[in-house]
């Protein structure tokens, strides 16, 4: 399962709104085949498994089957992944979690059951549904799950008063925001933010996503913005969104309705701050540098409230910076699969 797991980490950025699968077939201690879902209206993860057994000459009559997540039982783009299985004839199939779209919810697992295969629900589950949380939230509330990142200084300012500062963080911390840029469908900025630093807001350093750039979201109480910034002129000008007066709430819904599950909220604080007001952040990701920026000009992201408290708090050494994640809302959890 936990290869299952590392196949289905792969589809992140790429697969929405369709969830993030993994698959690998075993038996007897051996790896048939294995694969995971690429992006939407492509093979499932199931099927690839399937395929890449049946490329390397290994027949898969009586093997088990380890999937992240319930098989599909409904014609999409593709056809039924339950359907495959059956006709494989694969005897044992181990799930992560239960399928929260109330199309598949149990039934796949139930027409599994009927057709005569073991199957067993919830090989670490809940890894499966961290990873697929913006799915999860997509599913339940048809927005997206957001991310707020930023980078801080230790005084908690986030560039110099004279906006000297565009990058306060070492080289690894940057690399490793761009690993978190590839992994979510969109990223959200205001207009200021664009304005002042004219961002590309493209993924790079991520050699397996070099060619990959999520949607560039906008948002704008004027709608002023210059139509020589690079989000406008780039090779990915197409990708880019721009959202005029609209609540931040409304822009989220309008952004799940066109299939985004994990939205990157960049900046600047007056974007942060709003988010967070509104309660609606589910998780943070804050790059920490060692400098002390020490103005006298307010520049942190402060929502002058109660205190926000981070659930299962991480932190990660990257160079001189630290790296500290957290999320802020319960993590959307299936309903446990009623057992035969």
């Amino acid at each position: 399962m936990r290869r299952a797991l590392a196949l289905a980490r792969r589809g992140l950025g790429q697969a929405s709104p369709n969830p993030c699968v993994g698959a690998v077939l075993v038996r007897d201690g051996e790896l048939l085949g294995q694969g995971f879902h690429r992006r939407a209206g492509e093979a499932h993860a199931e099927v690839e498994a399937l395929r890449d057994a049946q490329r390397k000459g290994k027949k898969v009559w009586g093997a088990t089957l380890y999937v992240t997540l319930e098989p599909c039982c409904t014609y999409g783009r593709t056809p039924p992944c339950t359907d495959a299985i059956v006709e494989a004839g694969i005897e044992r199939v181990v799930v992560g979690c239960q399928d929260p779209n109330p199309r598949h919810q149990g039934r796949g697992l139930a027409i599994l059951r009927e057709a005569g295969i073991r199957v067993d629900c919830g090989l670490l589950c809940e890894e499966n549904a961290w990873l697929n949380r913006g799915f999860f939230r997509w599913i339940q509330e048809k927005r997206p799950w957001v991310i707020a990142k930023l980078a801080l200084s230790l005084d908690g300012k986030i560039a110099t008063w004279t906006g000297d500062s565009r990058w306060l963080t070492g080289i690894r911390a940057r690399r490793w925001a761009h690993r978190l840029r590839a992994e979510c469908d969109a990223i959200l900025i205001g207009a200021e933010t664009a304005r002042k630093d004219n961002p590309s807001l493209t993924v790079r350093w991520v050699p397996e996503a070099k060619a990959r750039c999520p949607l560039r979201v906008v948002v704008t109480r004027s709608g002023r913005l210059s139509p020589k910034l690079k989000l406008f002129k780039d090779p990915y000008k197409e990708k880019t969104m721009v959202f005029q007066g609209y609540p931040l709430r409304e822009v989220l819904q309008e952004l799940g309705s066109r299939g985004i599950t994990r939205l990157l909220v960049e900046g600047g604080a007056a974007l942060v701050q709003s988010a967070f007001r509104e309660g609606l952040v589910d998780e943070v990701a804050f790059f920490l540098a060692p400098v002390v920026v020490g103005t006298e000009r307010e520049g942190g992201v402060g929502v002058k409230s109660d205190p926000i408290w981070l659930k299962d708090a991480r932190f990660l050494k990257l160079g001189e910076d630290v790296f500290c994640t957290g999320v802020l809302s319960p993590i959307p959890m299936p309903i446990d699969p009623v057992e035969p």
